[in-house]
Order: structure tokens, then sequence, then C-alpha cells
């Protein structure tokens, strides 16, 4: 159903409450920074999807539509964030997944395939806010390829925010070590790169290495998603933001 022009510049008002209300939060240390960023990403493209839908309502050009393309890359940028917005999340235990619903799959499945399978329902895991099913999978693929760099990747991000959470340094160590792992199997790889800034930013003493790091991942060429999730990180250090 489509939506009045009153309710689209109703939720760009609110939306844009929202990104204050964080930044205040932040400044009164309610908020981590990485809480901070996920929350201005994800209002942010709400309110680049919101102006789009009000530009087209008062064009004056009832025809003009914005391309499907366009579209599904806003989709995706927001999937992105989803999954940040996700990892965030106070976890005090992390259930592994019942007997009889192996996310292996048939046993007659090569290990490559089983790989790309375990991958694809982590994926899914994450979709659905399965959190601790999605590491379950991502360590599974690990024992199966120890040097997979997105099973490296999410698993370092997924322990270390854990791990800040419920204030377990052990926890946020072996994630480190995982970013650190990723990056050395993949170093022109952008995603081990922007979480290993973001960690590094959140840590104290490491603005340096933060800065360096960001610097390294833009010089990679991300995903329009890798740059809206850096952006709010980019701009408190003071780089230039694409």
């Amino acid at each position: 159903m489509n939506r009045s022009e009153q309710q689209i510049r109703d939720e760009i008002t609110l939306r844009e409450a929202s990104l204050a209300d964080a930044r205040r939060e932040l400044a009164a240390g309610e908020l981590t920074k990485i809480q901070a960023a996920t929350i201005e990403a994800r209002e942010e493209i709400a309110l680049r999807r919101a102006h789009e839908e009000l530009s087209e309502m008062t064009d004056g050009n009832p025809r003009r539509r914005p391309a499907r393309r366009r579209r599904r890359s806003l989709l995706l940028i927001g999937l992105a964030c989803f999954f940040v917005a996700v990892v965030v999340v106070l976890w005090s235990s992390l259930l592994l997944r019942q007997p009889g619903n192996s996310v292996t799959g048939n046993v007659s499945l090569g290990r490559a395939q089983q790989v790309t399978q375990l991958l694809s329902e982590a994926e899914a895991d994450v979709a659905n806010g399965n959190v601790a099913a999605a590491l379950s999978a991502y360590q599974d693929v690990l024992t199966l390829s120890p040097k997979n760099v997105p099973a490296l990747t999410e698993t370092g991000w997924l322990d270390f925010s854990a791990g800040s959470s419920a204030t377990n340094p052990a926890l946020v160590t072996l994630g480190i070590k995982d970013l650190r792992k990723a990056i050395t199997y993949a170093p022109r790889n952008p995603a081990p790169r922007l979480y290993y800034a973001i960690v590094a930013d959140s840590t104290p003493g490491n603005a340096a290495l933060a800065k360096s790091e960001f610097k390294v991942f833009l010089a990679l060429k991300p995903s329009q998603g890798q740059l809206v999730i850096a952006r709010p990180f980019l701009k408190q250090l003071g780089l230039v933001v694409p």
C-alpha cells in the first residue's frame, strides 16, 4: 500500500530524531561506538529511501520510477547494516545446534560443497536473527577449512562483539586473533580489514591503528554496503568519507 506524503515526512522526522538521540547517547557514554554507528548507518539508509520516495511523489512526474537495480542496492546495504546490528547484541550464552539438526547436510557431499552449504546456512541464520546458529555454522566451516576467510571474519567479529558486551577478555582476544588470521590469508579483502579497523577504533589506545586499517580498507575498493558501515567511524577519526 502506497504511503501518503505526510506519512513519509513523519518517518523522516522520526528517523532524524533517532539519529540525534544516538549521537547524544554516544557523547554521554550510554552507547558504544559500535552501537551508535549501527544506528547511524541504519537510519541514514532509511532516510535516503524515504527522501527518494518523497522526491518521486513531489517531482510532478508520476511515471518516473527509480531503477530496480538501485532499490536492490539499497536492500543489500540495509542487510549489511542489519548484520552489524545483530552481532552487537549481548549474548549471555551461545547455543549449539541440537542433534538431528546438523548443518553439514548430506554426508556424501564433498568438503567444498559442505563449506558452501554451511556458509549459505549461516547467512540465512543471520537473516533470521539466529546468530548463535550462524556462529555454530561458521565454526563448522573452520573445522572443514581452517583458512576460510569469510568464516574467520564473521566468527572473529561475533566473538569480539560477544566478548565486549560480556566483558570477557578471552573472547575478545579470540575474536581479534581470527580477524588477524583472515587479513593474513586475504590481505586484499576489504571485509576483514573493515571489522578489524572497527575493533581497533573500539579498543582504547588504538586510534592510530584504526586510522591505518581504515586507510588500507578504503584503498581496497570496498562495496557500497561496506562503506555505509564504515562511514560513521571514518567521520569520527577525521578521515575523508567517500
